[in-house]
Formats: structure tokens, sequence, C-alpha cells
């Protein structure tokens, strides 16, 4: 489903080149979990970047569901970003003035899905994530973890090929991080959805279909 073949990366600072990744090959299947850990600055969440489109390689090309996404026209990649895939962040990045409906269906309002039926299916996604009680409830009056879910919601509410979750549990206790770890775990095996996850967390890591490690730019 998503293949990456010989990715590099780099940033100029300074007047230096920084190389952060350094030739990574690697592949996800549908419906398979992948952790990504690695000490903080290894380029973890630059490689989450660079397979949901967010910051092309300096080289190398990433495929999903067989399209070349660095080669296709801006207009075509957005489109398969809101629709192909989802992402989960370690600031959950929602919008403090609407509720948790508000803030789900987003990514459907800017794909032109009409109103009420993006409603109904976020509706749907916050039972599933156990917020059927908390729907109208503003993000500030939400728990850190609810939150989460509202934000794993909203990643799944276009029902996406790929999940990409930079350290989702990064600010909630360990309890917690525990419940979302396994919410995920079972979000993906009832849509068999691939799910990338960069996390410090060796415990959550091991719940995963496979571990990877970035060291020195690498995969190991």
């Amino acid at each position: 489903m998503l293949e990456l073949k010989d990715i590099h990366k780099s940033f100029k600072q300074n007047g230096n080149v920084i190389q952060v990744l350094n030739g990574i090959n690697m592949k996800v299947n549908p419906g398979e979990s992948v952790a990504i850990m690695g000490a903080s600055g290894v380029g973890k969440s630059t490689l989450l970047n660079v397979m949901g489109t967010l910051e092309p390689p300096t080289h190398g090309e990433v495929f999903l569901g067989g399209n070349n996404l660095y080669a296709m026209r801006e207009s075509e990649l957005n489109r398969l970003r809101n629709r192909k895939i989802g992402f989960v962040f370690q600031f959950h990045h929602l919008l403090p003035e609407f509720n948790a409906i508000e803030n789900t269906i987003m990514p459907a309002l800017i794909a032109r899905i009409n109103k009420d039926e993006a409603e109904e299916t976020a509706r749907d996604i916050l039972s599933k994530v156990g917020l059927q009680n908390r729907l109208n409830h503003r993000i500030g009056e939400l728990s850190g973890g609810e939150q989460q879910r509202v934000a794993i919601a909203r990643a799944l509410i276009m029902k996406p090929r790929l999940l990409l979750a930079d350290e989702p549990t990064g600010n909630l206790d360990r309890v917690t991080g525990g419940e979302v770890i396994d919410l995920l775990l079972r979000l993906r095996e009832e849509s068999d959805l691939g799910m990338v996850i960069a996390t410090h967390n060796q415990k959550f890591a091991e719940k995963m279909s496979r571990l990877m490690e970035i060291v020195d730019g690498r995969i190991q």
C-alpha cells in the first residue's frame, strides 16, 4: 500500500547541510501497524511528514496505492492527502472554539461533502472512540485523552487508507496513553488501514505488527 524508495532528506542550517534521512526503504501493507522508534532528533517526525506529503524528500520516491506522490500535481496531491491519509499529532491541533463534531467534520467540509452527511459520519466515529456523550462539548471542556480521541476521529472521517500518528500519547499519562494506543489498534483492525506510529514508548511499540528504529538516518 505504502512504499518508500531510497528516501533522503537534508536541511540547510547556517550554511551547513544536515543529513536527517539517509536512504530509507520500507513498505507498509494494508492492515499493518508499524512503530518507528529512535532517539529525539533522529528524523521520526521528518519521516512521517515525507510519508504524508507534508514535506518532500531531498531524493527518493513515495508511492501510495501505486501513485508516485511527489510526481503528482499539487491539486491532485492535496485531494489525495485529504481523502487517503489521516494524521494524528502529539499536539492535536483542534480548534478550541468548536465542539467535538465540528472539529471532526473539518476534513469532510474541505472535501465539500454535504454537512449533514459529514455530521452523521462524525457521530458514528465519535461513538466508536467512546465520545457518544461528548459530541457537543467544546474542546476546552474535554480531558486530554478525550481531545486526542477527537483528533483520531477527525483523522478517520474520510476513511483513509493510511494513518500516520506522531507521538500520539506524548502528552498523556501512562494509562490514558495505553487506552489511545489500544483504540488505534482496534480501529485499524476494523478498517484494514495501514498505520505508522512514531513513539518513544517501547511498551506501546511492541503492540504493533512491526517495530523499526532509525539509526544514523537509516531504518533498522
